[in-house]
């Protein structure tokens, strides 16, 4: 391997698990501290190009095998969102290491071997935008000694202006992070929001006008009408402020119609995937076919994904049984729920795989939402255990004392479900990345594969050391710690939650219902729009109905800038290294690389506040809105600039 092909090597491997541990640990803090997390591909590009370029001799392929391996291992932490929920209903009194290990490990695993026929389907055959994918090429390529000089400085403008405005929003928070106007008509109440995220700005630039405008078109279903409806049709609580009212409806109603949503447009969407998805099927496992192909474009072979394949089925279905043995009889029945767990992680699987890969596709792996999908997994799962306790299939032991046990398994099974959705999501940006600089994508794979090995090895012992530092929800290990300090692990609480509702019957439909046929009804509107060459692509909808009305409203704003200041003549407006595109990924790049600072202090001092410096409310409102202004006109003037014929 010469110097300028040097890809996969061991010194890029170790450099990766290293990254790992950091973005990992960052990650399921956050995670169970405030709900989110932060993509970990930008940022472990970056890391990788400074620490290479020092050693001396780096490719742009050895810097793209780096983040590969540290974006899988960070973005499989969202394992956080379910894994905690065995602690919290007191199943467990910690985490036990090799359980939670394998689990998160063959979860993630099996996310690696979904995404390799949906490469094909999803990134090869498809004009899919991966924001997140094409923003870490481009820092890859003008990094490089041959990289474009001028699109290098459009990077560095972009990340330098976003990492000063997150900086003083998130870091020392000396302007709000957002705006919204709260206000009544009537009984009903309405809410406008959006977010001081040029990261959102740069990924709606992007995505283009037509995901922005179908995630607006989500915020209207969901803010326009659906709490507006409610909340005049709901008592407003004594107390309680407008805007708290608003919000919680979004929050306890509104998300389940938007997940209703996602779910139908989701099998929708892989359903008209599936010519694509089983073409990428057959050529990944046909060696003839991969012979036949450049080393750019080849999968693992056919032996080496049917032997993981195997591997996972039997690691799965060992670690099924060794959960279940202590706790039920060792008959037919556990057979069952051995064969519930393995069809959940295989077929329900591979369905939430591929429509996390096409959301990704979308809007990118940080917006893209993964506990949207984790909701519809439970609910499934927990559809599918009540179906088989119609037919008495299901162990008395399970169904004892209000289906504890039940929902355990549920929770356990769900944390597999999780970690192949996350790493979905992930890596086919990843994929996309290796695709337009040249990667060979078996390589990939086999970093993506490593990666889940480090992730899972750091998790458990972080799950463990935070749960000891501070507890989760109102579950403390120990009676003398102080609840407020608790981290408050809001995803596992839901899931838990919604799969007691469920398995005792007392769960509210109404909202996935009506979120499932406005799902259908966009399908309808979808294809007749496709008449006229048109498109709402019902899936992007959704996601405008699930997410924070912030997130989608920045986006579409991106998406409309772009519109209207990126509309030159010639040729090269909007290409791969057209100034709007650089400057779009350094937004991202910047807003990236800051939030992982933060993260990591925070981890390191329990605080999220560290460096907040404390004024004026108003004094916020006023200098965020007067600042984000001017990043907006300004990235407006530079398109609208560099668009001009030369």
């Amino acid at each position: 391997m010469t110097a300028a092909t040097r890809e996969l090597t061991i010194r890029g491997l170790v450099l990766g698990a290293l990254i790992t541990i950091i973005f990992t640990a960052s990650n399921v803090y956050l995670g169970l501290k405030i709900g989110l997390t932060f993509a970990s591909s930008i940022p472990a590009t970056v890391i990788s190009m400074a620490v290479l370029r020092a050693l001396g001799g780096s490719t742009i392929l050895e810097n793209n095998l780096v983040q590969t391996q540290a974006s899988a291992a960070g973005t499989l932490s969202c394992v956080f969102a379910t894994i905690p929920g065995l602690v919290m209903i007191g199943f467990w009194s910690g985490f036990p290491y090799w359980e939670s290990f394998f689990i998160t490990l063959l979860g993630g695993a099996t996310g690696v071997l979904f995404t390799i026929p949906l490469r094909r389907a999803l990134v090869t055959h498809s004009a899919l935008p991966y924001p997140e994918g094409v923003a870490c090429a481009e820092i890859l390529r003008v990094a490089s000694p041959e990289g474009n000089q001028q699109a290098l400085k459009a990077l560095i403008r972009g990340s330098l202006i976003a990492a000063g405005l997150t900086f003083l929003s998130t870091g020392v928070r000396i302007i709000k992070d957002g705006w919204s106007a709260t206000f009544s008509l009537g009984p009903s109440v309405f809410r406008l929001q959006g977010a001081y995220s040029l990261a959102l700005i740069g990924t709606g630039y992007l995505v283009g006008l037509g995901g922005g405008l179908a995630m607006l078109a989500g915020v209207v279903i969901g803010w326009g009408v659906g709490v507006p409806w409610l909340s005049a049709v709901v008592t407003h609580p004594a107390g309680v402020s407008a805007t708290e009212f608003a919000t919680g409806l979004w929050v306890h109603k509104i998300r389940f119609m938007g997940a209703g949503t996602i779910a139908v447009a989701a099998c929708w969407t892989v359903f008209s995937l599936m010519g694509p998805v089983l073409r990428g099927l057959r050529e990944a496992f046909s060696q003839t076919h991969r012979a036949s192909l450049d080393e750019t474009d080849r999968d693992l072979p056919p032996l080496v994904m049917n032997l993981l394949l195997g591997a996972l089925i039997l690691g799965l279905g060992a670690l099924f049984t060794l959960f279940l043995w202590p706790i039920t009889t060792h008959d037919f029945y556990l057979v069952v729920m051995l064969g519930l767990g393995l069809a959940a992680c295989l077929f329900i699987g591979f369905l939430v795989a591929s429509a996390c890969g096409y959301m990704a596709g979308i809007i990118g792996s940080s917006s893209s939402p993964i506990s949207g999908i984790s909701i519809i997994s439970v609910v499934a799962l927990c559809l599918a255990l009540l179906g088989l306790e119609a037919l008495h299939l299901v162990p008395d032991a399970l169904s004892a004392h209000d289906q504890h046990s039940a929902i355990a398994y549920v929770l356990f099974v769900l944390t597999a479900l999780t970690g192949s959705a996350a790493i979905s999501n992930d890596n086919l940006q990843d994929l996309k990345t290796g695709q337009l600089v040249g990667a060979s994508p078996w390589k990939q794979e086999v970093v993506l594969l490593i990666g889940c090995v480090v992730g899972a090895l750091v998790i458990p012992p972080v799950l463990n050391v935070l749960y000891q530092a501070y507890g989760f929800g109102s579950t403390l290990p120990r009676p003398d710690m102080d609840p407020s300090r608790a981290l408050a692990a809001p995803q596992p609480a839901l899931m838990a939650d919604i799969a007691r509702g469920i398995l005792l019957r007392n769960l509210d439909w109404t909202m996935i219902l009506i979120g499932a046929a406005i799902g259908v009804g966009l399908i309808i509107i979808d294809r007749l729009l496709k008449i006229r060459n048109l498109a709402m692509p019902p899936l992007a909808v959704g996601m405008g109905i699930y997410l924070p009305a912030d997130v989608s409203v920045t986006i579409a704003i991106g998406a409309i800038i772009a519109f209207f200041f990126d509309r030159a003549p010639h040729a090269a407006s909007h290409s791969d290294d057209s100034t709007g595109t650089m400057v779009a990924s350094g937004f991202i790049v910047g807003e990236s690389l800051i939030g992982v600072v933060i993260a990591v202090l925070s981890g390191m001092s329990g605080h999220t506040d560290l460096l907040t410096i404390p004024v004026g409310q108003s004094f916020q409102g006023l200098i965020g809105i007067a600042l984000f202004a001017l990043c907006l006109i300004w990235f407006a003037r530079t398109l609208h600039k560099a668009s001009r014929p030369v």
